[in-house]
């Protein structure tokens, strides 16, 4: 059967072949949108990075530090599961916590600030800069 000299067998192959490639595309851009990647590879780069990224996080939030964060790599600390805790003050709270942990399994970060022992901010995925890198 042809319609207008095109046969309706390769109008119908052609059109299926441009709807896989479609699809097949969009797939494609999508798992390249949710590509998952850790921020700091090691525990030695997430414990280097907590400080100034929790401090930048603190003061955009209003909690300007009295002093540094202390920060430190917590006991249960691995290569696979990183954790850092930290501490300090701001003249508006006595007690600040930050707590980062990363996994490489699931190629995950989390980020939490407790202020005064209530969240700030709760399992988070970056904070300070980091949550808006440069191009």
């Amino acid at each position: 059967m042809t319609v207008r000299g095109v046969k309706v067998k390769v109008l119908i192959g052609s059109v299926v072949a441009l709807l896989l490639v479609g699809v097949g595309l969009s797939v494609a851009y999508i798992a390249h949108l949710h590509r998952k990647e850790l921020r700091y590879k090691t525990q030695d780069a997430l414990l280097r990075a907590m400080p100034a990224t929790a401090t930048a996080e603190l003061q955009a939030h209003g909690y300007p530090l009295s002093a540094p964060l202390k920060c430190r790599s917590m006991p249960d600390a691995t290569l696979k599961k990183m954790r850092v805790a930290c501490t300090g003050s701001s003249p508006k709270a006595k007690l600040i916590q930050v707590i980062g942990a990363a996994e490489t399994k699931v190629q995950e970060q989390y980020f939490t600030i407790l202020v005064n022992g209530r969240p700030l901010v709760q399992n988070v995925s970056c904070l300070g800069a980091d949550c808006h890198p440069k191009d």
